[in-house]
Order: C-alpha cells, then structure tokens, then sequence
C-alpha cells in the first residue's frame, strides 16, 4: 500500500523514546532494551500500529518489537501507541517500533533474542509469480524466522488474500512448521480476543471473509 509522506515523520521518530533507528546494533540483545525482561513478541509489517497498540495494552507482561520498512507508517504507529497508552494512563514501557527491511531480518535478529511469538497482519500478496518469493509467509522468509522463534514458537497470520492463504499453508508445511488452527472464515469462529487492524476493519466492510491461522515452529 502506498502512503503519502508525512513532513512531520523524521522529526517525531527522532524524538521518541519507543523508536529505534538502527536495530542491527541490537541483534541478540532485545532482551535487554526494555526496561524489564520479558518475553518477545514481534509484528512483521506492523503498519499505522492500531494492532501492535492495543495488543501491547493488554498484555503488559510481554515486551513487543514492530518492525516497518516505512518510516510514514512507523510515525503514525508512533502516534497511535502514544494515544492507546494515555487513554489507558499507561506509560509505555513494553513495545518498542523499528524500521527493517523484513526480507533482511537477520541483520536485527538472531537465536539469542529468543522470540515467542511472531504476528504477520494482511502483508502483500504479491501475486504474480515472479515476486511471490517477497511473501512474508514464502518458504524462505519461514525458515529465517527460525533463527530467532523458539521452539514451539508461534507464527499467527491474518489475510484476506485467497490465493496468498492457500499458498501459505503450503509454505509452512515446507518449512516444517506445525498448523494447529486455521480458518477460511475467522468471523464464523467463536474468537476471543481478536484484534482487529485497520486492513481487517476495511476488507470485512467489503464482505471480504478473513482467512487465519496459527502456526507452530518444530525443530527437526
């Protein structure tokens, strides 16, 4: 999705406390950015942050990584944490945004990082073939996530993409992942606590029926 840059972006990250510029320098060390330690959750592609916010307010004892590649994006996250967290009167102690490129996330990450759980939310389709190696739930892209999701580790995913979820289904089986739950129709479960993202609010208006499952990491 493309988005209009925002003048205000760069000078606002540059001032949070809750961004990071350069997380390369943190590669096996997140553990110890956050003020406490606690376990690790990640959205690859976290977007205008609606998701990660409210998912980080609700779980005050878990400590989150959003990681962007678009600094616009990453300032309205920015915003939207900061206004999630004053309406709960909660300082912001446990989620932290940064700007990767997902397809080079060993640069950030590594096996010492130790991640639990690992959120991918509507990410591009790429449907023509020549570019579906770009998915974020592509073969490839699954096994790299191996290097830092413990074992038992969760990946959940979230499209509204037919083709990319049948896809992916594939994907993680090749990657010797383990699909203990799916849904073609994830509002004709009984879901408790779901998080809805700002794509997910667009595509059910649409009639779009949302696609999900969990998926967990098995170590050979």
């Amino acid at each position: 999705m493309r988005i209009r840059r925002r003048n205000w972006t760069q000078e606002e990250l540059e001032n949070c406390q809750f961004y990071i510029d350069n997380p390369q320098n943190y590669k096996g060390k997140w553990k110890h950015v956050f003020k406490e330690e606690r376990p690790i959750w990640i959205e690859l592609g976290c977007g205008k942050g609606s998701f990660i916010a409210n998912l980080a307010i609700q779980n005050p004892n878990i400590n989150f990584i959003g990681i962007d590649l678009i600094d616009t994006m990453l300032g309205f996250a920015k915003r939207n944490i900061e206004f999630i967290y004053n309406e709960h009167s909660k300082e912001i102690d446990n989620v932290i945004i940064t700007r990767c490129d997902i397809e080079r996330i060993l640069t950030m990450l590594d096996a010492n990082d130790t991640v639990d759980k690992i959120y991918i939310n509507f990410c591009n389709p790429w449907p023509r073939g020549k570019h579906q190696k770009k998915r974020l739930t592509h073969t490839k892209q699954l096994k790299l996530y191996k290097n830092f999701l413990k074992q038992e580790g969760e990946i959940n995913f979230k499209t509204d993409d037919d083709g990319l979820f049948i896809s992916s289904l594939r994907y993680f089986i090749e990657a010797d992942y383990k699909i203990v739950w799916k849904t073609y129709d994830l509002y004709s479960e009984d879901i408790k606590n779901n998080i809805k993202t700002e794509h997910e609010n667009m595509f059910l208006e649409q009639g779009i029926k949302i696609k999900a499952l969990v998926a967990k990491n098995i170590i050979k």
